[in-house]
């Protein structure tokens, strides 16, 4: 059996990702990302248009139409079309204008995180309403219109606590008004296999005619880290991923720390802004090949009584870190790619919640 798979704020495809590497058959119906762009035109008067289109298909090209003329490239459906098979009229552009009905049970399992926004400022009504017009609420009614028969939501963990606790009784009170039967679990990438210290939420909903199948669903249970962020590196680093004079003493600097980790045996979080202006993971390394040390642009100097170098991490190395697979195709800048990679799921915490997902035998 071919599990049907849709995603919503679907980044660079950590879901199918995930699918592919555990060779599970399966079918893309649609995925929705707009790539991190806004649009000039207002919410309201892109509703009233839509009106004169029936289908999310007609709607989908006007809106597309308006995000080419108004804003730049979507890198990331760039990204994603470079890696998985999906007709262009089943890549959706943004998630507020997409009709979940025509979807409705034709979805085994969606998948999807939406960006995390205060709820604090909203007003005192209980329910759905309450997350109205931020893309939670996206998030929530169309799981009421598609009604998968799975779902799993992804997000940080500071939503728990966000607003003393407020923001998660409300996310908690949706997710009960959806029919679901859901369970949360907090994990951490390092605990399955990937030296990062990324823990996240997820929620996973079965729909309540499958409460038997529910019943059968285990947390993951933890792998023991046995590589570390060394493993995952390259040996042949092209010269412009080495840093300047400025980037060198800035990532050797100890008083950088909350915001460069050097030489790190487990990396930080990654994040959409990492590695640009020397954020995040960096390396220094005392073996120096020749065409390095006579790059002029590269900065050559002592740290802890050692001569070498310092870099940043490449764009493979991200990904691997993330648990994507050797044949991931990089088809944008640097600048997009590390941006795309800090957005994304773990792939392997994502693996471990879908094989569980897939021994309770809900799919058949």
């Amino acid at each position: 059996m071919s599990v049907n798979v849709g995603t919503i704020f679907s980044g660079i495809g950590a879901p199918e990702q995930a699918f592919l590497q555990l060779n599970i058959p399966h079918n893309i119906v649609f995925a929705c990302d707009n790539g991190e762009r806004k649009l000039k035109t207002s919410f309201s008067d892109i509703e009233s248009k839509l009106c004169n289109f029936s289908t999310n298909s007609e709607k989908n090209t006007f809106i597309t139409s308006l995000y080419n003329n108004e804003c730049a490239e979507n890198f990331v459906e760039t990204t994603y079309k470079a890696n998985y098979k999906i007709d262009d009229n089943k890549f959706f552009q943004d998630v507020r204008f997409l009709d979940g009905t025509e979807f409705t049970n034709k979805i085994d399992i969606l998948i999807g995180g939406s960006p995390c926004q205060s709820f604090s400022v909203m007003g005192k009504r209980k329910g759905l309403e309450e997350a109205r017009g931020t893309l939670f609420y996206e998030y929530a009614r169309l799981v009421k219109e598609i009604k998968p028969k799975v779902f799993i939501y992804e997000n940080v963990t500071g939503m728990l606590n966000h607003d003393n606790g407020n923001t998660w009784k409300i996310i908690s009170s949706i997710f009960d008004t959806l029919k679901y039967s859901w369970k949360l679990f907090v994990l951490n990438s390092k605990d399955f296999g990937i030296p990062q210290n990324r823990r996240r939420i997820f929620v996973i909903g079965f729909d309540e005619k499958y409460k038997e199948y529910f019943n059968k669903l285990e947390e993951p249970k933890t792998i023991k880290l046995e590589k570390f962020l060394e493993d995952f590196l390259d040996t042949d680093i092209p010269n412009k991923y080495y840093l300047p004079e400025k980037g060198f003493i800035r990532v050797t600097n100890p008083n950088e720390i909350k915001h460069v980790a050097l030489n790190g045996k487990i990396a930080r979080c990654q994040v959409a802004c990492q590695q640009y202006n020397w954020f995040g993971d960096m390396r220094f390394e005392t073996s120096i090949p020749k065409r390095v040390e006579e790059d002029s642009r590269i900065y050559k100097g002592y740290y802890k009584g050692q001569y070498g170098v310092t870099r940043c991490l490449t764009p493979k190395e991200c990904l691997r870190l993330m648990g994507f697979s050797e044949s991931f195709k990089i088809e944008v800048p640097d600048m997009q790619m590390y941006r795309q990679v800090g957005n994304s799921i773990s792939v392997n915490v994502l693996k471990e919640i879908i094989k569980n997902i897939m021994k309770t035998e809900i799919f058949g």
